[in-house]
């Protein structure tokens, strides 16, 4: 909706529910800016005509009430259009404190307080501990990355950006210039969907890698936004989680615990190392890559030799 058209919406919804008894089509034409510059008699008609449907669309309840001289005039009263006394039982009201209080990050502390606020006045008690209701467990999403709030805000606001963004393989980071789309937080770590400007191709960024800051730049989007922003569907898919093969790989003991969390099957093989089979699919040799000298692959040979080539790319830099 255009910011005209909703400022003007507000205005005329303001005007019908401060008014104490009904407002002719000629009261709200002189009292709204937009339709004073509406033009002719028609003009106004018609807009006036769409603004009202629109609003009651929206469920504004506006009553049309004639005078004792014939003429024609609206309002919506406010009992008609009070919202109805916010119930919770304890759980729903634990589950909304909760869900307030999961943020860390700083910038949207503030918001979640403000809404734990509404939620205490709608019927969160004072002594319920949302952590009490749902186990001793207390939920955190970890914002560590200095560029997920500069993303963050970038993605809201539809605004390009540039970062220099270092591959799994690569000894160097490179620019990339990203129409962001969506943020998502997946087993721990933070990731950013878009449109990669310089490869013409959605990609998907992990944000530890990004080095120094995150720059907007003053342009628009030039590919369209998807309805559906698949982060996790293709983080996962690197990571092997729709594999159909298996990897046998030596594990460090007391490491490599995400490795550990999906494997099929663990065997202890003394002297400090576990032998590992875990799925196998695309991009599972970037990800031991992170893991180090914690992870040797044993098989299958294709997998041992993209995971020593990546490792000698490191090595280079």
């Amino acid at each position: 909706m255009a910011i005209a058209k909703a400022e003007r919406l507000m205005n005329l919804a303001l005007c019908l529910l401060g008014t104490r008894r009904p407002l002719s089509k000629r009261e709200l034409r002189e009292s709204i800016e937009a339709y004073l510059e509406a033009g002719s008699d028609d003009s106004f008609n018609r807009m006036f005509e769409r603004d009202k449907d629109d609003l009651r669309e929206l469920g504004l309840v506006i009553e049309t009430v004639e005078s004792l001289d014939g003429e024609i005039g609206y309002l919506a009263r406010r009992d008609s259009n009070s919202l109805p006394p916010i119930t919770l039982d304890a759980e729903e009201a634990a589950a909304l404190g909760l869900a307030a209080k999961v943020w860390q990050q700083a910038r949207l502390a503030g918001a979640a307080s403000g809404a734990l606020q509404k939620l205490r006045a709608a019927g969160l008690p004072e002594d319920v501990d949302p952590y009490e209701a749902h186990g001793a467990l207390e939920p955190r999403i970890p914002v560590h990355e200095a560029a997920f709030e500069p993303l963050m805000l970038a993605c809201r606001d539809r605004r390009p950006v540039v970062f220099d963004y270092r591959k799994a393989n690569a000894a160097h980071p490179e620019p990339r210039h990203v129409e962001p789309w969506a943020l998502e937080c997946w087993r721990g770590h933070w990731y950013l969907a878009g449109f990669d400007r310089d490869r013409g191709a959605e990609r998907v960024f992990r944000l530890s890698r990004i080095t120094g800051k995150v720059r907007s730049r003053g342009t628009s989007f030039t590919a369209a936004v998807p309805d559906v922003v698949t982060v996790r569907e293709t983080v996962a898919s690197w990571a092997g989680e729709t594999a159909d093969r298996s990897a046998l790989i030596r594990l460090r003991a007391g490491a490599g615990y995400p490795l550990r969390a999906k494997a099929a099957a663990v065997r202890e093989l003394g002297d400090g190392w576990d032998e590992l089979e875990i799925p196998y699919g695309h991009g599972l040799d970037a990800w031991l890559v992170e893991f180090g000298p914690d992870v040797v692959v044993l098989e299958p040979a294709e997998l041992r030799a993209d995971v020593m080539d990546r490792l000698r790319a490191v090595a280079k830099g």
